[in-house]
């Protein structure tokens, strides 16, 4: 698609035929978010009636990570269970539309800019603690999901547990430059195993300050659902406390916004287990796999295959991820 004149015909066509009459497309804008797929904003009008939306749409097959159908599956399935996902319209594989596969979903306003949100949480007394409750609230509700009714083309490993230190000493091994900082946390990884879930749940994947939707009234929607999977529910929890997605709000766990203790409360309140030992190892070892991703990106530069200063710019962030490591494991070593 070219411009937003082709995108407006497209949609138009799709529609109509998705809605079984003419509808006109309105107000149509492209999004600032959004660094790998496309987002465009509209209005789409059917017999009078405006309805605010999204699409969601993936301009190169080379980076897609899943079936469109699969993921937005997974918000329906969300939804239902009363997690704020975005409600899906419609969804299509045909590329003749809009050049690619896409989605179409309810378009939800506030803010996901993590700087914006930060800023307009120190507007707002006790905004923090309640995002930090109600991302409680919403991943318990995104892991009681049945998992039979779970699309069978999900992704997930049988043992999480074990897919997740295979995959990491995978990365480990193909450092271009050793760490023993990330050395040393596989093997307290390795040591510290906790035992597999004795049932897999739906997991968001990435579920933090960036992905989210806020308000003056608190957590609107979740977003970005395209490596959710089937897994270890603490996962998504030890993902979020994260230090990198604080933004410098360093003091406060949950994204910059509110405690762990807001969060347990609303996971617990929704119904979800939490499990602090098997939170703790998923926080180390998601801090460990997005330190030896940034080494990653900055060796693909250095090596050619993907020239880029961004990429060459994350080589300086992997000094930050083995300091958070170090962090996180100092108590285990005295």
């Amino acid at each position: 698609m070219s411009g937003l004149q082709d995108l407006d015909a497209a949609l138009a066509r799709f529609l109509s035929t998705e809605w079984a009459g003419p509808v006109e497309i309105l107000d149509m804008g492209i999004a600032s978010a959004g660094a790998r797929r496309r987002n465009v904003l509209f209005d789409a009008r059917k017999d009078g009636f405006r309805t605010p939306l999204v699409a969601t749409i993936i301009p190169n097959a080379a980076i897609q990570v899943m079936p469109m159908e699969v993921e937005a599956s997974n918000l329906r399935l969300a939804e239902a269970a009363g997690a704020p996902a975005p409600h899906v319209h419609a969804v299509t594989d045909d590329p003749s539309f809009l050049g690619g596969p896409f989605f179409l979903t309810s378009r939800i306003e506030g803010e996901t800019i993590p700087r914006r949100v930060l800023r307009l949480v120190a507007e707002n007394e006790g905004l923090g603690a309640r995002i930090a409750r109600q991302s409680g609230e919403a991943l318990a509700r995104i892991h009681s999901v049945d998992p039979t009714k779970i699309h069978p083309d999900l992704p997930g490993a049988e043992a999480p547990i074990e897919a997740a230190l295979l995959g990491a000493r995978a990365l480990l091994d193909g450092l271009l430059q050793p760490s023993p900082t990330f050395t040393l946390a596989w093997n307290w990884l390795e040591r510290n195993r906790p035992s597999e879930p004795v049932q897999r749940a739906l997991v968001h994947g990435d579920f933090r300050n960036g992905n989210l939707i806020v308000g003056d009234d608190g957590l609107r929607a979740v977003l970005d659902w395209e490596v959710a999977h089937l897994g270890d529910p603490m996962e998504d929890p030890g993902w979020l406390c994260q230090r990198m997605w604080r933004f410098r709000n360093d003091s406060l766990e949950v994204g910059g916004l509110g405690t762990r203790a807001d969060l347990r409360a609303g996971y617990e309140g929704a119904g979800g287990q939490w499990d602090e030992a098997r939170f703790l190892w998923w926080k180390s070892m998601g801090t460990l796999k997005w330190g030896m991703g940034l080494a990653g990106q900055a060796a693909a530069h250095l090596n050619g295959s993907v020239p880029s200063i961004i990429m060459a710019a994350s080589g300086r962030r992997v000094a930050e991820l083995e300091y958070d490591l170090l962090m996180l494991l100092k108590p285990a070593f005295g």
